[in-house]
């Protein structure tokens, strides 16, 4: 049944063009040595930064990014009517913690890595529904606090297997507004769970292939585009490996991915870096979003992308049991705004 606002079953359309008032990116050392390291907004040069754990130096480069995109046009945090986001850890508690130095209400989300589309998603709809005049979206990932979790410790120094990608330490955020000033949020494809079965945890890519296929055929659907339709279609954190998987499935459905398309966690490190199948974790894809993606959008490089991030949905404990990977992808299409896009960037 078709919705208000909407097409098909899975998509919203954005009437009044959330904005995207500003953006900023932060990562770790790694990578900012890899291929996007002349567009981020800041590179560190401790991922501890300064302090006693991984995991809290994760929320420590959430909140420094957040300032950063409030400081970098100006916009003032009493404005901000919601701060809406999550991360990897438990109890999303780099967020959680985060914005309890934030006076602003808090809407919490765990979408594991597909966490930046959805929050910008959900910020969208608050914004184009009146509900909202300025949302923060923001997600953060640490490669360190990330191993320990799911996999093992670093200092166990275990052999990491060819079908892993590694965590981004890194951060994204990007507040939106309704103003009539920058690019825009023109709609936004929400996906359903997908489980094909996958158990290994190192094998990320394999995992959330099939939600992003889901997804992404979905929304074509919905809106009757197809791939030739966008200058960009990006997903977030499939690897080089599930990227080759998005592709096979993609045709199977009657959709062939063409030189448009890539994937953030296949690009975010350089091929001499040894990350096997390259990037992942929440700040993967935000990180990129939020710096070369953008960046490339002020530049009229790009002028109607499709954003879509992909998460897999376990835990320790559901891994420890021997459960199956449930996955997810949230798609959202960002529009050039011609109108002042230099002001931003």
């Amino acid at each position: 049944m078709k919705k208000n606002n909407g097409l098909g079953q899975s998509t919203i359309v954005f009437k009044n063009k959330p904005r995207i008032e500003s953006y900023y990116s932060m990562v770790g050392k790694k990578e900012g040595q890899g291929t996007f390291k002349k567009y981020f907004d800041c590179i560190l040069n401790d991922d501890l930064c300064g302090q006693k754990s991984f995991e809290v130096a994760e929320r420590e480069i959430l909140e420094r990014t957040i300032l950063g995109a409030l400081d970098k046009n100006n916009v003032d945090l009493s404005d901000i009517d919601f701060m809406i986001g999550g991360d990897l850890l438990n109890q999303i508690i780099s967020s959680s913690f985060s914005a309890r130095h934030f006076e602003t209400p808090f809407i919490g989300l765990y979408g594991a890595c597909s966490t930046m589309c959805e929050s910008i998603a959900i910020g969208a709809a608050l914004v184009d529904g009146g509900y909202a005049k300025k949302t923060i979206c923001a997600t953060v990932s640490h490669f360190a606090a990330a191993e320990r979790q799911y996999r093992t410790p670093l200092e166990l120094g275990n052999q990491r297997p060819p079908v892993s990608q590694w965590t981004v330490t890194g951060s994204g955020c990007t507040i939106l507004s309704n103003t009539n000033r920058g690019h825009y949020v023109s709609m936004a494809t929400f996906g359903k769970v997908t489980d094909y079965g996958v158990t290994d945890a190192n094998n990320m890519g394999a995992a959330m292939a099939p939600a992003a296929s889901e997804t992404l055929a979905e929304h074509f659907k919905d809106t009757g585009t197809c791939p030739d339709d966008y200058d960009l279609i990006v997903t977030g954190d499939l690897g080089k490996l599930g990227s080759e998987i998005l592709r096979d499935l993609m045709e199977h459905r009657g959709y062939k991915l063409g030189t448009n398309y890539c994937d953030c966690g296949q690009m975010i490190f350089s091929r001499n870096q040894r990350t096997f199948q390259g990037g992942s974790g929440a700040g993967c894809s935000a990180s990129v979003l939020n710096s070369y993606i953008l960046k490339q959008m002020d530049a009229g490089v790009y002028k109607k992308v499709l954003f879509m991030a992909t998460g897999a949905l376990l835990s320790t404990v559901s891994t420890q049991q021997g459960e199956t990977i449930p996955c997810i992808a949230h798609a959202i299409v960002i529009e050039r705004g011609e109108e002042n896009a230099d002001d931003i960037s």
